[in-house]
């Protein structure tokens, strides 16, 4: 694997250790959050916003900047008549959150963050309109919330889940995750994906961006709800452990911490 300079970002904590931006008040996300956006005036804005600033910013980056190349969008076939879920690592700030809009166009995307992602002045009402879905922090946002991803699935809109939960910029491995957020597809009885982004040494040695699309994985009838989020959390993680086997090209090495 090639190496550019040695960068490290030591951690402690491989679970819950964080390397992205945070804003220095979050939002918390109680009762009073505003998940849907079904006011016809609001949806009218967010789909302006959604289709003529965040798309064509987003194709700019990622297709123009970054250059990525988007591997097996013809697997996506099998969803044309239904919401599914996505679960992807999570290994750059910008790319991660334009990435899944050319990915999956022209579906309408939605993610699961955390609520740093909708706590910033201005910025953090765009992410809304752009499909944020802040995880909830009480029982009535969670009612909310739970409600907000089923009507989303429900009009066949593509629900992208980042289960290592924490940003690690540049990462070529897969983090450990569980398998809680995997309830998702079983509850809604449709289709999971993964998403896998990994960094490749083009033949002059430059970084290239190279994305995977793996899928679907397909709920098990005769298995309980704890086995299918089992099964659908092992068969995501397997196809984003291979994927990450095809990163050549190292940017930051991380090293555990050890007092």
């Amino acid at each position: 694997m090639k190496k550019q300079k040695e960068t490290i970002y030591y951690y402690q904590d491989l679970l819950n250790d964080e390397f992205g931006p945070s804003p220095p008040n979050r939002k918390k996300i109680s009762g009073n959050y505003k998940y849907n956006r079904d006011n016809i005036f609001v949806r009218f804005l967010d789909f302006i916003s959604y289709r003529l600033i965040l798309t064509p910013i987003a194709f700019i980056y990622v297709k123009l900047i970054r250059r990525t190349k988007i591997v097996n969008k013809k697997l996506l076939k099998a969803a044309k008549k239904e919401g599914v879920f996505i679960y992807a690592n999570h290994t750059h700030p910008q790319s991660d959150a334009f990435m899944p809009n050319i990915a999956f166009f022209p579906r309408k995307v939605s993610m699961i963050v955390n609520s740093a992602n909708v706590s910033l002045p201005i910025l953090g009402n765009m992410t809304k309109a752009w499909g944020a879905l802040p995880l909830p922090e009480d029982y009535l946002s969670t009612k909310n919330f739970l409600g907000e991803v089923a009507l989303r699935i429900k009009r066949k809109g593509f629900v992208v889940i980042y289960p290592e939960a924490h940003l690690w910029p540049y990462y070529t491995g897969i983090r450990p995750f569980g398998d809680k957020s995997f309830v998702y597809p079983y509850k809604h009885q449709v289709k999971t994906y993964s998403l896998t982004t990994t960094y490749q040494t083009t033949n002059k040695g430059k970084l290239k961006t190279v994305v995977y699309i793996d899928g679907p994985f397909m709920i098990k009838d005769d298995f309980s709800k704890e086995e299918n989020m089992h099964y659908l959390r092992n068969k995501v993680y397997e196809a984003m452990v291979e994927r990450s086997k095809r990163s050549t090209f190292q940017m930051i090495t991380y090293k555990e911490y050890k007092k």
